[in-house]
């Protein structure tokens, strides 16, 4: 199994702790977010991890390069511009093993997610992308028609929809996660990274010719740190899991 860690952000959300350092070394409980990550992959079997990079790129670089991860990990530098996280995913194509599913995993999350069970799900059902989601309260949600198949996408904040292809009335609202498995494949029908995009637009869009389906976790298995209130419960979570 391979992996895609995005840790190219600016952080904006947790500035005051971003102005001097990038985002993928804040620290939960002394560790930083980009060593908890790829410490979680490693020990579930992950062999190669792909990491990008812009905001303050030197200092991640330089400190996966002290380190011995046990596993292959490997940069995608991006210093020159941000392309967001489906452009920095179709810049680093170059980077991943052909034939071999990529789980990508954003940096700013913690996760005691079963990524095995996600990845057999995936293989199983036949899916091009397997998106993990659960049920929680977010502005916005990813829709899934009653075979299980990605159909939209709604911001209940803006009530913006948007549709893979004609509206439908009967759906099923999941939160995204920030943890996908998809088939190399992908690398190939995402649009250019000339322009910076997100992988959510990309993903409604792919779902037109392709299967795009969900893995469900319990939400206590979850927790998004991309912001001081949510960084301050991580520390007791983080510590948690640990036991």
């Amino acid at each position: 199994m391979q992996a895609f860690i995005p840790a190219a952000g600016l952080g904006t959300r947790l500035l005051t702790l971003t102005e001097h350092r990038p985002k993928a070394l804040v620290e939960v409980g002394g560790v930083p977010l980009l060593k908890i990550a790829i410490d979680n992959l490693v020990r579930q079997g992950v062999t190669r991890i792909v990491v990008n990079v812009h905001h303050f790129a030197d200092m991640v670089i330089d400190y996966l390069q002290i380190h011995d991860w046990g596993t292959e990990v490997l940069v995608s530098n991006e210093k020159d511009k941000l392309l967001d996280t489906g452009g920095g995913l179709k810049k680093a194509a170059p980077l991943f093993k052909r034939g071999e599913p990529i789980l990508i995993h954003n940096v700013d999350i913690l996760s005691r997610i079963n990524f095995r069970d996600l990845v057999e799900l995936h293989q199983q059902d036949g899916n091009f992308v397997t998106l993990a989601v659960s049920v929680r309260d977010t502005s916005r949600f990813l829709l899934f028609a009653d075979n299980g198949l990605l159909v939209g996408w709604n911001n209940r904040s803006t009530s913006e929809t948007k549709w893979v292809g004609e509206p439908i009335a009967k759906y099923r609202a999941l939160a995204f996660s920030g943890i996908a498995v998809l088939e190399p494949g992908v690398l190939e029908v995402l649009p250019p990274c000339e322009i910076p995009y997100s992988i959510v637009p990309a993903y409604l869009n792919i779902a037109k010719e392709h299967r795009i389906s969900y893995f469900i976790h319990s939400s206590s298995d979850w927790m998004d740190v991309g912001t001081p209130q949510s960084l301050n419960k991580a520390q007791s979570w983080f510590r948690s899991s640990q036991k």
